[in-house]
């Protein structure tokens, strides 16, 4: 039932910073353009270096969602519960820790020239070139947004803690969500993404996927404050609390450092941390980790993650809202 112009062999990952692969007549495409250009096309609502995704929808012109269904969270924790396929995750292994801390943390970024540099262009080619085929995809389906945060909407900053988003960003998103069903998938606690952003009308997935609400306002439409849609980890919420703590006792003997509760899982900056101490940082989380066999550490940029060693992710709660708002779809044209 759904149509997606995100890249669809990537679904999993959809939210995440990747390159376009489009050409006429495709069913998918993912569009990698400029944080610049969401501001630039706010009311042709597409963004920067995310996707767009769209449903199958006989929406009337200017009618878009009010609010997703009160779905359970029962209903995505039956969908988490088997293990991760380790084959297929991030999740680093025994001896790789100080190699994959470096590998994804380059401290300065590769351009590429000459050649590789068009042959690069060829395989990333810019969405607003394409935005006339990228119109006709989307002809006759309703247009998803989702928008990871951190680097998208703000700029990445050494205190995560000061990642704001401008003024103009924020109107761009408001003027997004306007016509178009929009949400913020986030590896941050949800209520710290919301006290960044401040708009009731969006949809709001943090912890990675595992905190899903949303919205508190759309137009004149007030839904319950409290509605939850999908905490498939509430079970870990206590021994993320309690690694969490110890954690920071840890991280206290390492300058720089910082532990970050985003509530179903923790970060561990390093961006501050000189690279002579990034292996004792490592070997401390580690360590940490042997007694907690129920979480698993991933790796991103100058961070590591600490999550619940469960099948879910980001690309599982867009899944999760995109079914969702499919069944809202078809639920209410069936009311029109």
């Amino acid at each position: 039932p759904y149509h997606s112009l995100s890249f669809s062999s990537f679904a999993a990952l959809v939210v995440a910073h990747a390159s376009c692969c489009f050409s006429p007549g495709a069913s998918s495409v993912f569009l990698p353009v400029s944080v610049r250009a969401l501001v630039m096309m706010n009311h042709a609502a597409f963004a920067a270096e995310d996707a767009v995704t769209a449903v199958a929808a006989p929406a009337q012109p200017g009618r878009h969602f009010v609010s997703l269904p009160p779905r359970r969270a029962r209903d995505c924790r039956k969908a988490s519960l088997s293990r991760m396929d380790l084959a297929t995750s991030a999740v680093l292994m025994a001896g790789s820790l100080l190699d994959s801390m470096k590998a994804s943390s380059p401290r300065h970024a590769m351009s590429p020239a000459g050649a590789d540099h068009e042959e690069w262009i060829e395989k990333h080619p810019s969405a607003l070139e394409w935005f006339e085929g990228v119109l006709a995809a989307a002809e006759g389906k309703q247009i998803v947004m989702f928008l990871d945060y951190d680097g998208t909407l703000s700029p990445i900053v050494e205190d995560p803690d000061r990642a704001v988003m401008t003024e103009e960003m924020r109107d761009a998103v408001r003027g997004v969500a306007q016509h178009f069903p929009t949400a913020i998938v986030s590896g941050r606690c949800r209520d710290k993404v919301f006290n960044f952003v401040k708009l009731e009308e969006l949809y709001y997935a943090g912890s990675h996927g595992m905190d899903i609400k949303g919205p508190t306002k759309v137009s004149n439409h007030k839904a319950k404050a409290d509605e939850v849609l999908c905490q498939p980890a509430t079970e870990f919420l206590p021994v993320i609390q309690e690694v969490y703590e110890t954690l920071t006792a840890k991280m206290e003997s390492i300058p720089g450092a910082m532990v970050e509760n985003n509530k179903f899982c923790l970060s561990v900056h390093f961006r501050c941390v000189e690279e002579a101490e990034w292996d004792a940082l490592g070997r401390e989380v580690k360590a940490v980790l042997e007694d907690y066999p129920k979480l698993c550490l991933t790796k991103g940029r100058k961070v590591l993650e600490i999550r619940p060693f469960i099948k879910w992710n980001k690309g599982n709660a867009l899944k999760f809202l995109l079914k969702s708002l499919g069944e809202f779809l078809h639920n209410t044209s069936r009311l029109l």
